[in-house]
């Protein structure tokens, strides 16, 4: 198959990353995951499978890992004697770990979350969690508290630590570089491997995405002995701080991180990972597009086996043709069972209610369209108006039948045969596997309509910027609001209302003046009468 043309032609750098070299391109000044995933993306289907050390396929991936473990949390520091909490009107003495939590809620008075009645709930059920008993007894209701010298205390903090001289500046980057030295990386194979997340995550509130159900939840310290060090077997053991141990030390070499534990909102596990730039993440995005590869070979077939089965007399094997229909097109998810009230009312293809379908014969001037709304993976709201072939808007019509707004779309299907479906048509066929794919073909044959080999640099940028955005749109990739969009907003028209006001009172003072001198220029310019 042709090479995107001269994409990234003349993008030279010295400084050549491992990966770049093994296709036979030069890089941007990127990291080497970043680099990985760019040509990757856009030479998935045209070049020969990259020559990695090894098999990301076997069963061991590392021989030798030494690190010196997670960085923690410092522990917390009171509040000053100067700032108080108040309940109905009257200073309290909080106990330390009382404190620390009512100043997680302080912190986050300004953000529209803590106005929500189910992360208040949430929030003050497990902040008395952590008071004491005459606390508890005292403190009965929300309404009641008064958080207000917390929230000043660290909003002038935060604007002390913005104002500090350039050296106290440098002194603390510097700071945080020694500490990056000192965690931030392992011995990986005789090589020194760059870690992604090596801080734990301090304690906080949590907020999730969309009306997340468990909003304001507390969410827990991590300590050394809810952690699992895995590290080689004759490497130094990391040592845990200073009055505590490891929850479990492990050599297992077939699995990629380095720490983990169990966090508190979902009960899922978390990890320090490496970072992308490194040799193993290189091997696994190599891995998932080489997957991608070899659906390709197979995809015309999986395509022509779902349409005629559109015509099948078998309910669930029509389901699970208009479901894959829905993978392969809309780049939609398989969408997993969870229990009810635990996470958000998130779904993916199977688990769509009549609710999220809306079917119009003809709209817009064309036929046979599916508005699909609902809330995707990390409560990304999903809203898609689609034309679809006559015999899959038909089948939705049969499927939507008698059937109450709460009820499964697809019934007769679970995620649990799609997926064996999948496998029976491909060894590691995935719903995923299905986005990686389309993806990149979306992303190549992008930059195939939107760069030409003579282009200049920053247009090569632009056509790739450009053809990503439309792969973002394809698989419904929006960027989260950011934390402090609310505050951002907050200043902003601050800042707006101040100039207007300077502007009204500039306008107050000189308006006659300068309307007097306007008019007698405009008299003098267009003469008397002039409009």
């Amino acid at each position: 198959m042709a090479r995107v043309p001269g994409l990234l032609a003349g993008l030279g750098n010295s400084n050549l990353c491992r990966t770049s070299c093994c296709l036979g391109e030069v890089a941007l000044d990127w990291t080497a995951g970043a680099c990985i995933r760019v040509l990757l993306e856009v030479q998935a289907f045209g070049v020969s499978p990259l020559r990695w050390e090894g098999n990301v396929q076997n069963i061991v991936k590392w021989r030798q890992l030494e690190h010196r473990g997670p960085y923690f949390t410092p522990a917390y520091e009171p509040l000053p004697d100067s700032v108080h909490f108040f309940y109905d009107g009257k200073p309290v003495k909080l106990s330390l770990a009382a404190e620390e939590v009512a100043t997680l809620y302080g912190k986050m008075l300004h953000l529209e979350c803590t106005t929500k009645e189910v992360f208040r709930r949430n929030f003050f059920s497990d902040w008395r969690k952590e008071m004491t008993a005459e606390e508890r007894e005292l403190i009965t209701r929300l309404d009641k508290c008064d958080f207000a010298e917390i929230h000043k205390h660290f909003v002038e903090r935060a604007e002390a630590r913005r104002s500090l001289p350039k050296e106290q500046k440098q002194k603390l980057k510097e700071e945080a570089e020694k500490l990056q030295q000192e965690f931030g990386y392992c011995i990986l194979d005789g090589h020194r491997e760059k870690i992604g997340n090596f801080k734990m995550e301090p304690p906080g509130l949590f907020r999730g995405r969309g009306e997340h159900p468990k909003m304001g939840v507390l969410k827990r310290r991590v300590r050394p002995e809810d952690v699992i060090i895995n590290c080689g077997r004759d490497s130094k053991i990391p040592e845990p701080p200073a009055g505590h141990q490891w929850k479990e030390v492990r050599s297992d070499n077939t699995v990629t991180w380095l720490a983990a534990w169990m966090e508190n909102i979902q009960n899922t596990f978390k990890y320090v990972m490496l970072n992308p730039s490194s040799k193993l993440k290189g091997e696994m995005d190599w891995h998932k597009y080489e997957v991608a590869r070899r659906l390709r070979r197979v995809v015309d077939k999986i395509r022509a086996q779902y349409r005629a089965d559109w015509e099948s007399p078998e309910t669930k094997k029509r389901q699970l043709a208009v479901a894959l229909y829905f993978i392969d097109k809309l780049a939609l998810r398989t969408g997993n069972e969870k229990e009810e009230g635990e996470t958000a009312d998130t779904v993916g293809c199977c688990s769509l209610r009549v609710e999220h379908v809306r079917l119009h014969e003809k709209a817009d001037g064309q036929e046979h369209i599916v508005e699909l709304v609902f809330l995707g993976k990390d409560s990304i709201r999903y809203n898609n108006r689609v034309t679809v072939e006559k015999l899959v808007f038909q089948n939705l019509q049969h499927f939507m039948e008698d059937k109450d707004p709460g009820d499964n779309l697809f019934d007769a299907l679970s995620t649990a045969s799609l997926n064996k479906h999948l496998q029976d048509s491909m060894e590691g066929l995935t719903a995923k596997v299905f986005r990686t794919y389309n993806a990149s073909v979306t992303l190549q044959e992008q930059l195939r309509a939107l760069t030409r080999a003579e282009d200049s640099l920053t247009s090569k940028i632009s056509a790739y910027n450009r053809a990503n955005r439309a792969v973002a749109i394809l698989c419904n990739h929006r960027r989260a609001i950011p934390k402090t969009f609310e505050k951002s907003m907050q200043k902003l028209q601050e800042k707006s209302a101040a100039e207007a006001a300077a502007a009204a009172e500039a306008g107050g003072t000189a308006g006659p003046t300068a309307r007097e001198g306007h008019r007698q220029g405009g008299e003098q310019a267009g003469g008397p009468g002039h409009r």
